[in-house]
């Protein structure tokens, strides 16, 4: 096994995780809170999307899907272009409402463009330094696994919300 099939096997992990969270509910369901201020499902699934599409495209040096690919649009969320949910309110996290195939359909998006670009990573580049701005400075090999890490919270989220709502 290469890096690079052990690190798309973590992404093809959230992936189904992300499936499995949000098919066959409806877009009421998906928005549904269990508190005033808690995450949706939508918001979940739409902002670990949101983080995967943003970094690792910056890692690839590529255009974020978001963006090329006219999700942007179709979410049609009250956000500017780049946002990707950090520092989110409340009532940002109420405004992100989408169907089901919306929000498998942009994150399906994403994997392949992840995936494409994890195929061409050979295991030397993951020492190369990515942000100096840390103390000690990040690399490709710890970016990545910050991503899937953070990506598979928000997933496991999503996954628990929907168990408690199918409880209710």
């Amino acid at each position: 096994m290469t890096v690079a099939d052990l690190l798309i096997d973590g992404f093809g992990r959230i992936r189904e995780v992300v499936h499995e969270a949000v098919d066959g509910l409806t877009e009421d369901q998906l928005a549904e809170r269990l508190d005033p201020d808690a995450n949706s499902i939508a918001w979940l699934v739409w902002h670990l999307t949101r983080v995967q599409d943003d970094h690792i495209a910056d890692l690839a040096g590529t255009p974020q899907v978001w963006t090329e690919q006219g999700w942007h649009e179709r979410f049609g969320l009250p956000f500017g272009r780049g946002a990707t949910g950090y520092g989110h309110q409340s009532e940002d996290v109420a405004a992100v409402r989408a169907e089901a195939k919306l929000l498998t359909g942009y994150h399906d998006a994403v994997h392949d463009s992840t995936v494409a670009w994890l195929r061409g990573l050979g295991e030397l580049e993951l020492d190369r330094v990515v942000d100096e701005a840390w103390d000690p400075p990040v690399t490709l090999g710890v970016r990545l696994v910050s991503i899937l890490s953070d990506d598979l919270q928000h997933a496991g989220q999503a996954a628990f919300v929907r168990g408690i709502l199918q409880r209710r």
